[in-house]
């Protein structure tokens, strides 16, 4: 697989082909097989709760960021979810990235077995088939596939194996490139509002190229999204869920933020 953007998503990216290589020979793919043929969790749907949902807030787990760096590298990511899920969010995303995100498995597995009623989403930089196996072990809902990362090829093999795994499959656009991505079977598209060259964000991104999609898949704004009322404009331009993680993460309380800033949301 190639990365055609030449920016730190390419760094990020060529980082992960070779941190999957060790892990592959850590762990062989028939062992994570195996794994998954003794799941018995049902998947929650992530399309199906957006929908469903009077906020559409997807509330994030994040520990750092390449471009801000730590914001909570203290937190547990199991008293964060499940204050998350009390305080009303639509789905949860965890951060499993180390390197440059201060993430990982524990994070995502002490997340996963605190929360039960919402879908939680796997967010990483996915680019090979191994990381959707261990995403249903994990016990991932739903998987992010980054086009930026991925040829179309590599998009569309990926999406039917998470397809085939069980899983929903969010699929990431930052700008109109990105659109021949889009198939009939598509789940989710979500509008990242990061300028891959410089991590500055503009939720109006979202709102621009939101014209430009079909009606299928549920749309999905992600990254620099701090207001209330950033949601209800982007709501209005077509939007049900809205990916919402250093905002809360920042606070001393994620769950009362969140909370708060669903009841504001949904103020007339």
């Amino acid at each position: 697989m190639n990365t055609p953007t030449k920016n730190i998503l390419e760094s990020i990216c060529i980082h992960k082909w070779n941190e999957v290589a060790r892990q592959k020979e850590e762990l062989p793919l028939s062992r994570l097989e195996r794994a998954i043929r003794l799941q018995e969790r049902p998947v929650i749907s992530l399309k199906r709760a957006l929908t469903a949902s009077s906020s559409g807030i997807i509330a994030e787990f994040k520990r750092r960021s390449p471009s801000k760096g730590w914001i909570a590298p203290g937190a547990d990511a199991a008293s964060v979810a499940t204050a998350y899920e009390r305080a009303g969010a639509a789905a949860i995303s965890c951060l499993t990235d180390e390197h440059f995100f201060g993430g990982g498995f524990s994070d995502f597995e002490r997340a996963r077995a605190a929360v039960s009623r919402v879908p939680l989403l796997r967010k990483d930089f996915i680019v090979d088939e191994y990381q959707l196996f261990q995403s249903r072990v994990m016990g991932a809902d739903v998987v992010l596939l980054i086009a930026a990362c991925l040829t179309r090829e590599d998009a569309r093999h990926l999406s039917a194996l998470a397809h085939r795994l069980g899983m929903e499959v969010l699929l990431e656009l930052h700008d109109e490139t990105g659109l021949d991505y889009i198939q009939p079977d598509t789940d989710l598209v979500g509008i990242n509002n990061r300028d891959l060259k410089t991590f500055s964000t503009d939720p109006s991104n979202a709102l621009a190229l939101a014209r430009a999609l079909p009606p299928g898949p549920v749309k999905i704004a992600e990254s620099g999204i701090t207001s209330p009322v950033t949601v209800q404009a982007l709501r209005a331009g077509g939007f049900q869920g809205f990916l919402v993680g250093e905002h809360f993460m920042r606070s001393p309380d994620p769950g009362k933020t969140l909370e708060e800033f669903i009841t504001r949301v949904n103020e007339p």
